[in-house]
């Protein structure tokens, strides 16, 4: 499961690879291919290769004039706009075409970038009552989400709680919320690409995080005229 991918292709790059390694049945993504980093149009490439369903994300969309950019910070909104003039026309026509919710039934898995309610506003699950609302319409076992950059599984079984260990076990959960994490921009402080794998026979959670070229990655946003701010995170995981 990916999220947040913004453009590092090193960082898709890697991860990619480990899944293939770790013999995954299918790629999802919970959004956000562009933005950020300089290689919008290879990580689409690459995306489109691999994945079964994706959803959009805040930056898809406004890579495409699909949504206001005003509420961004001036270095997001930099990197937006010149996201839009590196894409091309077959990418923006893909990226028009994503849709904010997807539900696959028979998985049992619903994805979102943001949160349920409203998607289209691109809110943050920030609390439990965002999730409890959240899970209140949600109509599969399992939402996975992104857009925090920072992985995390909400569960209820009656109560809710919070994980963020690397594994997590679904087996006596009813409902849950899986933010998997970012493979381009992680913000929990660690640097390294992080993705998710549910191993729908065990029904496990696994957290994985991975090395990059977080050098070449940098440099390339630096060479590109993109905000240095965007290359400097890479390397702090914020």
């Amino acid at each position: 499961m990916l999220g947040d991918i913004h453009s590092n292709f090193e960082a898709l790059d890697t991860v990619l690879k480990d899944i293939e390694k770790e013999g995954a049945g299918r790629v999802l993504s919970v959004g956000d291919v562009v933005g950020y980093a300089a290689e919008p149009s290879g990580c689409l490439a690459a995306v489109r290769n691999v994945t079964d369903a994706i959803v959009a994300g805040n930056h898809d969309y406004a890579a495409i004039g699909k949504m206001d950019v005003s509420y961004f910070n001036p270095h997001a909104k930099e990197a937006v706009l010149w996201t839009r003039e590196h894409l091309s026309k077959e990418d923006k026509v893909f990226l028009s075409s994503l849709p904010l919710v997807r539900e696959l039934e028979e998985e049992g898995i619903t994805l979102v970038h943001g949160t349920l309610y409203e998607p289209e506003q691109f809110y943050y699950l920030q609390t439990y009552e965002d999730a409890e609302r959240c899970f209140a319409i949600l109509r599969t076992r399992i939402c996975f989400i992104g857009h925090s950059h920072v992985p995390v599984a909400i569960l209820k079984n009656g109560k809710i709680r919070a994980e963020t260990k690397g594994e997590v076990d679904l087996k006596n959960t009813e409902l849950a919320i899986v933010n998997v994490g970012s493979v381009g921009q992680p913000r929990d402080g660690n640097p390294w690409a992080c993705y998710a794998l549910y191993d729908t026979e065990e029904e496990l959670i696994r957290f994985r995080r991975l090395e990059y070229d977080i050098e070449s990655a940098s440099r390339k946003i630096i060479e590109a005229g993109l905000p240095e701010f965007e290359a400097e995170r890479l390397k702090l995981g914020v």
